[in-house]
């Protein structure tokens, strides 16, 4: 095989045919959603209309509504996920069969270029991450398979020196210094999309598949050549995306939401995985993606109009999978936890700035709604990364109605009030009210069943003690964020439709502390409208503050909550007890799995000193 020409692996009139089990699936999944939501409306509906329906019953329900499809999808995916978890033989292969075809006696035969888009990033974990993966890869019997390159788009000039010079170091020390490129573009057009374009523009045709890494991600060699060999062996497969799991961290936060997010994304991505079927989400690094199809079919529009809505589509990833589903191959996500990582955002001001980010990018997806090319789970694709969005506003409005309805009440003439009223709201109300949080956190409990239910998970995890006391600090901690985040978007979307935009710049990664100004700053309007609602519900109503009690104390305890899990003593704290701790991280303390699966740099990165990246 010729090292400059990739072998033939793309069939570009590839047309992978939808079985009838998936629209069986998709069909039965179809109606447990409607019929889960409909159910909900209406429980809603005969508690309003018990003393008559007025605009403010009217706004509740529009709003209830619209939260009710992201939150019962994540509902039933996670207990689809779990079922298949529990049945399954093979729940991998079940969800992503792909994977159950896997034959890892044949050696990997196609070209891959791993690509790195970097912007003001910090050289020491860019090149940590990056030179891990290559070690790996080019010490092994398919060295010549892989190629790396970092492709910078950094603008601070003193930044740029120090990627030079980790660059000529890599080079001097790898054993393949001509399958390394480093390049940094004078004009950064089109930010990470630009710079992933010219890369394929002059070097695609190398290669038979990319993969595409963040400046905080890593993967091990072994689930990449295991990605790679899928894609040999089906040239209908368009990507193949892992799960991206967090990396151990001295950060409260980040420990403590990535184990959140740990526990609930393997029965929900498997569930999620198992009625999507061939077409999937990409998550924008991680995933392995056939470069043919994706020159061919995966060109981004560009939008009409000025930012925040038109201009540069910001959310390529989704899009782009649309796109190549849309074309006719297959899109899976392979839900596996070890082999895929990421580094989370360390604080909650840091968590926000980027989900604000692919706030905007998901809003343009309602200018992309029609385009032409997409198949419906496309478009669907789409619409659910609208709707994560859209529900933080109207949960917000939902809440603000029901106050306002809560002060109305106290407010009315005694005769307005029917005798049956008050004990209907207030046994089904609160009926409701438990029915929903039973809803949102079923992905969570499912997730900490799966891992309850696995000798071999539990260990890993620190044993069944470990696992139940990090899951009851994640249930508080998860109670903050919800409403926390919730105003933010909603604050933020509000001034979308002003022309408010993000701007592109550089995530800080390292572990770092917040001042109670700067969190202030950030977290001024989450608390206004904590005492905003406590003052009214206290005036008005305070036979309902129980109930609103979670939300109104994590909007008022916002800032303190941020300076808090911000601290490096206490993210100190719970790494020297090993609270919240992933099973990276206690493989590494040898009190885990046998062989650790995280990377070899991350000690130097943040487990050992906590403060810096290097």
């Amino acid at each position: 095989m010729s090292a400059r020409n990739p072998v033939s692996l793309t069939n570009v009139h590839a047309r992978p045919a939808t079985t009838p089990a998936i629209g069986i699936r998709r069909a039965l999944f179809a109606a447990l959603v409607a019929g889960s939501a409909i159910g909900a409306l209406g429980l809603l509906a005969y508690i309003l209309m018990a003393d008559g329906l007025g605009i403010l019953d009217a706004v509740m329900m529009i709003c209830f509504a619209a939260t009710l499809p992201w939150t019962v999808i994540g509902f039933w995916n996670a207990l689809i996920g779990l079922a298949v978890l529990m049945v399954s033989p093979d729940p991998v292969a079940a969800a992503c069969p792909p994977w159950g075809r896997l034959d890892r006696r044949l050696p990997p035969r196609g070209r891959t270029a791993v690509l790195m888009a970097i912007h003001d990033e910090e050289p020491e974990r860019v090149f940590a991450h990056m030179r891990a993966l290559a070690d790996e890869l080019q010490t092994g019997p398919h060295a010549g398979l892989f190629d790396f390159a970092v492709l910078s788009d950094t603008r601070d000039a003193a930044i740029a020196a120090r990627e030079a010079t980790h660059f000529d170091r890599w080079k001097l020390q790898s054993p393949l210094p001509a399958r390394l490129e480093y390049r940094r573009r004078l004009d950064n057009t089109d930010h990470k999309t630009g710079n992933l374009w010219e890369f394929l523009k002059r070097r695609g045709a190398e290669f038979d598949y990319f993969i595409v890494l963040d400046a905080d991600s890593y993967m091990h060699g072994d689930l990449v050549l295991d990605q790679v060999r899928m894609m040999d062996a089906d040239a209908t497969l368009g990507i193949v995306q892992p799960l991206i799991v967090g990396l151990p961290s001295r950060s409260a936060f980040a420990r403590v939401f990535q184990l959140g997010m740990r526990h609930g994304m393997r029965a929900y991505a498997t569930g999620s995985a198992w009625w999507q079927g061939d077409a999937g989400p990409y998550w924008g690094h991680n995933g392995i993606i056939r470069t043919e199809a994706f020159m061919r079919h995966c060109r981004l529009p560009r939008l009409p109009g000025e930012p925040p809505l038109g201009g540069m589509v910001l959310s390529h990833d989704q899009l782009e999978a649309a796109l190549m589903r849309g074309a006719g191959y297959a899109i899976r996500v392979l839900p596996v936890e070890s082999g895929s990582y990421e580094e989370n955002p360390p604080t909650l001001q840091d968590f926000i700035k980027r989900d604000l980010r692919w706030c905007q990018g998901n809003m343009q997806y309602l200018r992309l709604l029609g385009m032409k090319g997409l198949l419906p789970m496309g478009r669907l694709q789409l619409l659910l990364a609208i709707l994560m969005y859209a529900a933080a506003p109207a949960w917000l409005g939902f809440m603000a109605a029901g106050v306002a309805q809560a002060v109305w009440l106290s407010l009315a003439d005694e005769a307005t009030r029917t005798a049956g009223y008050a004990p209907i709201h207030l046994g089904l109300g609160i009926g409701l009210f438990a029915l929903m949080m039973a809803i949102n956190f079923t992905p969570k409990v499912a997730g900490l069943i799966d891992v309850l239910s696995s000798p071999e998970r539990r260990r890993a995890y620190g044993g069944t003690g470990a696992v139940l006391l990090s899951a009851f600090i994640e249930t508080f901690f998860s109670l903050f964020l919800g409403p926390i985040m919730a105003v933010s978007q909603t604050v933020f979307l509000a001034g979308l439709a002003g022309g408010r935009t993000i701007r592109w710049e550089a995530q800080r990664r390292s572990v770092h502390e917040l001042s109670w100004s700067e969190a202030a700053r950030g977290l001024w309007p989450q608390t206004l409208t904590g005492l905003a609602m406590f003052t009214a519900l206290w005036l008005s109503a305070p036979v309902v503050l129980p109930w609103a009690s979670p939300v109104i104390l994590a909007l008022v305890l916002s800032i303190p909550f941020a300076w808090g899990t911000s601290r490096r003593s206490f993210g100190g704290f719970l790494a020297r007890h090993r609270v919240c701790a992933t099973p990276e991280e206690l493989a590494r303390q040898g009190l885990g799995l046998a062989k650790s699966p995280q990377p070899p740099h991350a000690g130097s990165l943040e487990l050992q000193t906590g403060e810096k990246a290097a």
